[in-house]
C-alpha cells in the first residue's frame, strides 16, 4: 500500500472498530458466545468426554477460538451488505481517497476485534485451569496460524457481503464454518468418531488447524498439520480475496 492508501485505510479502521464497540450484539457473539461454550464443555461435557489428557481445557482451547473467529468475521459481511446498501460505497467512491482501503478498513477491523476476542478467551482459559508451556516463538506460530486464519475467512466474509442480496445473506455463510469445529478433532478425537464421520474430521481443515496450535501450545511436535493448516488458509485466503477483488470491482464499475 501507498502512503495515501494506509492513511485512508486506518481512518476507515477507525470508523469500523467505532461500529463494532457500539454494537452490543456483537460484542456478545464474538466474545460471550465462545466463552459460554467453553464453560459448557468444561463444566457440563467434559466429564463425560475422553479426551485422552488430564487437563481438558487445554484440549478445548483451540477449537474455542476457531468457534469465535469463525462467529465474529459474519460482522465483517453484514457490515460491508449495510454500507452497499446505505450508499455508503458510493459516497466513498466519490471521495479522493484509495479504493483499496473500503475494504481493508473491514478486513483490519475483522483481525482487531477477533484478536481482541481470542485474548479475552485465552484469559477466561487461564482462570477456569488452561495452562500452556509454550515458549514466545510458539505463541508466535499459534499468533501467526489464528491471524491467517481469521484473514482467509474475513475475505469470504467481504465476498459473502459484496454478493449477497440480504443483510441474513450477507452473514449466514458463517453458519457452516462455526459447525465445523464440532466435527474435527477439536473436543474429541477423531479415533472415536464412526467411519465416514471420522473420514470427513480427519481431511477437513480445522482438523489440521487445532491439532498444530495444540501442539504448540502444548510443547509437542507439530509434524506435517502445521504446512496442512497453512496451506489450506493461505489457499483459503488467496482464492476468496481474487473473488472479493472481482466482486468489488463489479460493484463499483
Amino acid at each position: 500500500m501507498t502512503t495515501h492508501a494506509v492513511n485512508d485505510t486506518s481512518v476507515l479502521l477507525g470508523r469500523s472498530i467505532k461500529h463494532v464497540t457500539r454494537s452490543l450484539d456483537t460484542i456478545i457473539t464474538v466474545t460471550i458466545m465462545p466463552i459460554a461454550f467453553l464453560l459448557l464443555f468444561r463444566y457440563v461435557f467434559g466429564g463425560a468426554i475422553q479426551a485422552g489428557t488430564d487437563n481438558y481445557v487445554n484440549y478445548l482451547m483451540p477449537g474455542i477460538l476457531l468457534i469465535a473467529i469463525a462467529s465474529g468475521v459474519s460482522y465483517t459481511g453484514f457490515r460491508l451488505f449495510n454500507d452497499m446498501r446505505n450508499g455508503i460505497f458510493e459516497r466513498f467512491n466519490s471521495m479522493p481517497i484509495a479504493r483499496s482501503s473500503v475494504l481493508w478498513g473491514h478486513v483490519l477491523t475483522s483481525l482487531v476485534s477477533n484478536g481482541i476476542s481470542a485474548v479475552v478467551i485465552v484469559g477466561t482459559g487461564l482462570i477456569i485451569g488452561f495452562r500452556s508451556s509454550a515458549g514466545v516463538l510458539a505463541w508466535l506460530a499459534v499468533t501467526g496460524i489464528l491471524a491467517l486464519f481469521t484473514l482467509a475467512l474475513t475475505w469470504l466474509a467481504v465476498l459473502a457481503g459484496l454478493t449477497a442480496s440480504t443483510p441474513d445473506g450477507a452473514s449466514a455463510f458463517s453458519y457452516p464454518l462455526v459447525f465445523l469445529p464440532f466435527v474435527s478433532s477439536a473436543f474429541v478425537p477423531t479415533a472415536t468418531m464412526p467411519g465416514p464421520v471420522r473420514a470427513f474430521a480427519e481431511n477437513q481443515p480445522v482438523t489440521s488447524i487445532v491439532d498444530s496450535i495444540r501442539a504448540l501450545l502444548d510443547r509437542q511436535p507439530v509434524g506435517g498439520d502445521i504446512w496442512i493448516a497453512l496451506a489450506w488458509c493461505a489457499g483459503v485466503c488467496v482464492v476468496a480475496y481474487a473473488l472479493a477483488l472481482i466482486a468489488y470491482r463489479r460493484r463499483i464499475s
